[in-house]
């Protein structure tokens, strides 16, 4: 008989074993049952962009200040088709050390990256119609990375279902599509569960239309639910890191830049372009997705630029290579990748980046021009000027009267004419205009006139 009821014992362990994970696990009952007859305290806040350092910070306040807050649960409400895995892991992490139980709501998408993060949660509810899975690790072309990096996720997705009592072949399923499980999915499929079939499999406890409905499904009620808000600094930097605004502040960088080479010495065009540049950088480096070396990029397309207008005649390799230099810094500031491991960046995101800068570029380069030979000779803008005329009789005069009699003289361009630049006639240096094409530097000019305060200048053999 003794024998008989070892041998039972025996065969029932794994069931009890295994029911004993998923008790040990459901902390979000034993919050409930321990904060009977009380309004039960939930801090809220949303990730619904793709996965990156920004929503890796904006999780850290939502767990400070919900550990300061003492709430009883946190709820996560998610919408995301993944992105960069090392901001997931981190998010992954903070999520299943946190102290207060975690729910999250799946408002339609929790793919790749966005499925490491929910089944990371105590309990998960899903949107009908949402879908959770997917999460094979592609690079910026959307092609499979090689296993190393599969063999990481799917590590991650095993011990993260093990951790929480859900089942770790699932999990890992939803990264290698080689794993076959009967009723579940066939070998050579990427796993992806619908609502349904998360609940059913057990990646979900139900499917509910709001946050309010969540709640209840989990019987966290009733609730005070408090939302995370994002201090003025923060939103500014929202703000500035918007798409729109970006693609404003590249246009004044490059702007400024074209009216400062266009125009001698050093004016109010380049502090346009260096505060643009601040505030197009900086907000993107708080947030971790600009580091130094896109801004090195960026000043070192920068520099070549100048050195092809200044040093070097024409426009050729150095120029091309510096216009690819800004641009390539202006986009990669956009975009999640760390150095030059593009790994787990959207494909879609890095041409977004591209796009913005791109159109940016030629739209700034054309006002540039426009405005450029528009701005001061239009009567549109007549109120720029002023109106009283000033006489002679009364003491006025247009100019230095010893430039007038520059006419006729000749030297050499100090520097590059683009058309405006400086020449040096008798030693002494002049702000000039080329009348026709570019000048070289140190090549021979003549003064064929001078008008409104200006030398203007050819070239001479």
């Amino acid at each position: 008989m003794k024998i008989r009821f070892f041998f039972l014992l025996m065969l029932a362990l794994p069931f009890v074993i295994q029911a004993d994970t998923v008790v040990r696990h459901d902390r979000v009952s034993e919050a409930i049952e321990a904060g009977q007859d009380k309004t039960f305290l939930v801090y809220k806040f949303e990730v619904k962009e793709n996965i990156a350092p920004p929503s890796l910070r904006r999780l850290q306040k939502a767990f400070e200040e919900a550990d300061s807050l003492q709430a009883d649960f946190i709820l996560l409400h998610l919408n995301t088709y993944g992105g960069m895995v090392d901001a997931a892991d981190s998010m992954r992490t903070r999520i299943m050390q946190s102290r207060i139980p975690v729910i999250v709501f799946v408002d339609n998408n929790a793919a790749s990256a966005g499925a490491l993060i929910s089944i990371a949660a105590d309990r998960i509810y899903m949107r009908p119609g949402g879908n959770i899975g997917a999460a094979t690790v592609v690079d910026q072309t959307g092609e499979v990375v090689p296993d190393k990096f599969q063999s990481y996720m799917r590590s991650m997705m095993r011990s993260t279902a093990e951790a929480k009592g859900r089942d770790p072949q699932i999990a890992q399923a939803m990264v290698d599509p080689s794993i076959e499980i009967e009723g579940v999915v066939e070998a050579g499929k990427v796993l992806t569960f619908t609502a349904s079939e998360a609940m059913r499999w057990g990646f979900a406890e139900g499917m509910a239309e709001s946050v309010g409905e969540v709640l209840e499904l989990a019987g966290v009620v009733p609730n005070e639910i408090i939302e995370q808000q994002l201090s003025f600094t923060e939103r500014i930097i929202q703000f500035l890191i918007s798409p729109i605004v970006s693609g404003l502040l590249i246009m004044l960088i490059l702007g400024g830049i074209y009216f400062e080479l266009q125009t001698p010495g050093l004016g109010f065009p380049i502090l346009m372009a260096i505060s643009a540049a601040l505030l197009y950088f900086a907000p993107l480096y708080l947030e971790g997705l600009t580091t130094y070396y896109e801004i090195v990029l960026f000043v070192l397309g920068f520099i070549l630029i100048a050195v092809e207008l200044f040093v070097i005649p024409g426009f050729g390799v150095t120029g091309v290579l510096g216009a690819i230099f800004v641009i390539s810094g202006l986009a990669l500031a956009m975009v999640g990748n760390v150095g030059f491991d593009f790994t787990g960046v959207p494909a879609g995101e890095i041409l977004r980046a591209f796009l913005i800068v791109i159109i940016a570029f030629f739209v700034s380069l054309t006002g540039s021009f426009y405005l450029g030979q528009k701005l001061f000779t239009t009567s549109r803008f007549g109120e720029l000027a002023l109106d009283t005329v000033q006489q002679t009789n009364a003491g006025y005069t247009s100019a230095d009267a010893t430039m007038k009699t520059l006419t006729g003289k000749t030297g050499v361009a100090f520097t590059m004419l683009r058309p405006s630049g400086k020449v040096d006639i008798d030693d002494e240096i002049y702000d000039a205009t080329a009348l026709t094409g570019f000048i070289d530097k140190g090549e021979k000019i003549k003064v064929v006139k001078y008008e409104t305060s200006q030398v203007f200048v050819i070239k001479t053999s």
